[in-house]
C-alpha cells in the first residue's frame, strides 16, 4: 500500500522548498512532516529529499512527485463529480504542473501559451528552463510532466507534438562587424571575435559555425545566461550571438543589427512532449502550446 500522506509530504516539501512551509500548507507540524518523510525513506531504502535551502528531490523523489501530480489531477476530477467526498476540514490544494522549456522559447512565445492555459485552469505552473537539447532529460528523469525540446524521438512514456522551427541569426552591430571582420567574416576572424554564449550547454554558436564554415572553430566568448540580455549585449557591441528572429526582426530591419553572413539562419525544430498518463487530462495545455507555437514560430 502506498502511504499517500507521506507522498504528499514529499511533493509539498519539494514544491515549497522546506519542511516548515510544507507543514503550513498541509496544516500539520514540521515534526509530523519530518516523521512521514523519514519513515517513507526508511521503508523504501533510499533518500527522497536533499535537505538544504531550498530542499530538493532526489531522482527517486522526483518520480514520487510526478506520481502525486497525476493522483492530484485524478482527485480533482473525482471531486468535481462527487463534491461530497471533499473534506471541508482539509486544506484545499491546487495541483502544480512541472514543465520544462528552453530560455528562447520562454522569451519569445511560450509565456503566451502558458497564460492562455492558466486563465481557464485551476492548475498552477512551475516552469523550469534548460537548453532545448537537454529538456528531454527532465522528462526521462521524471522531473517534469511535459517539456519543449529539440528531441524528435518520443521520450519513453510520452506523446510528441511537432511545434515548428525556432530560427536564429548570427547577429552583431555594424560597428562590431567593421572592427572584428574588416576583411569579411572568415574562419580566422571568427577565431578572434568575441561571441555571446548562454551557458556551457549552449551549442548554437558552434552549430552555426559548423553549418556556415563546414567545420568546428574555437572562438572566444562572453557568458550571458539571459535571452533578453543576449539581444541587449549584441546591440551594445559586446559580441556576436545567435538571436531568435522574433527578437531581432526589427533591429535587423532598422540596421541596428546585421547578420554576420547574410542568408545563413540556423533552424532548431521544437517539439512538445508530455507524459502519456497526463496527456488526456491536460489536452487543453497541449492545445494552447501547439496553437501558439504554430502561429509564432
Amino acid at each position: 500500500m502506498l502511504d499517500y500522506p507521506a507522498l504528499r509530504a514529499v511533493a509539498t516539501i519539494v514544491q515549497t522548498g522546506s519542511f516548515e512551509k510544507a507543514a503550513t500548507v498541509l496544516n500539520v507540524t514540521p515534526s509530523a512532516i519530518s516523521q512521514r518523510v523519514k519513515q517513507l525513506e526508511e521503508r523504501l531504502g533510499t533518500v527522497l529529499i536533499v535537505r538544504g535551502i531550498p530542499c530538493t528531490a532526489t531522482e527517486k523523489g522526483e518520480w514520487l512527485c510526478r506520481h502525486m501530480e497525476n493522483v492530484c489531477m485524478l482527485e480533482a476530477e473525482l471531486f468535481g463529480q462527487l463534491p461530497a467526498l471533499v473534506d471541508p476540514d482539509e486544506p484545499r490544494q491546487r495541483v502544480t504542473l512541472q514543465i520544462a522549456t528552453n530560455a528562447d522559447s520562454l522569451g519569445t512565445w511560450f509565456v503566451e501559451a502558458m497564460s492562455n492555459f492558466a486563465r481557464n485552469s485551476s492548475y498552477l505552473l512551475n516552469i523550469a528552463v534548460d537548453d532545448q537539447d537537454h529538456t528531454a532529460e527532465w522528462l526521462q528523469r521524471g522531473r517534469v510532466i511535459a517539456a519543449v525540446t529539440s528531441l524528435e524521438k518520443p521520450v519513453r512514456g510520452c506523446r510528441r507534438f511537432a511545434l515548428g522551427v525556432l530560427r536564429y541569426h548570427a547577429t552583431a552591430t555594424p560597428d562590431f562587424v567593421t572592427r572584428h571582420f574588416p576583411d569579411g567574416v572568415n574562419a580566422e576572424a571568427i577565431r578572434n571575435a568575441p561571441a555571446l554564449t548562454f551557458n556551457q550547454k549552449d551549442k548554437l554558436q558552434s552549430n552555426w559555425i559548423r553549418q556556415t564554415f563546414g567545420h568546428d572553430l574555437d572562438h572566444p566568448t562572453h557568458w550571458l545566461p539571459s535571452t533578453q540580455s543576449f539581444v541587449e549585449a549584441a546591440l551594445s557591441g559586446m559580441g556576436w550571438g545567435m538571436n531568435p528572429t522574433q527578437l531581432t526582426r526589427e533591429h535587423l530591419a532598422s540596421g541596428r543589427l546585421v547578420e554576420l553572413v547574410p542568408g545563413t539562419p540556423l533552424d532548431i525544430p521544437l517539439y512538445w512532449q508530455i507524459n502519456r498518463l497526463a496527456a488526456d487530462r491536460l489536452a487543453e495545455l497541449t492545445r494552447e502550446v501547439v496553437t501558439v507555437a504554430k502561429r509564432r514560430l
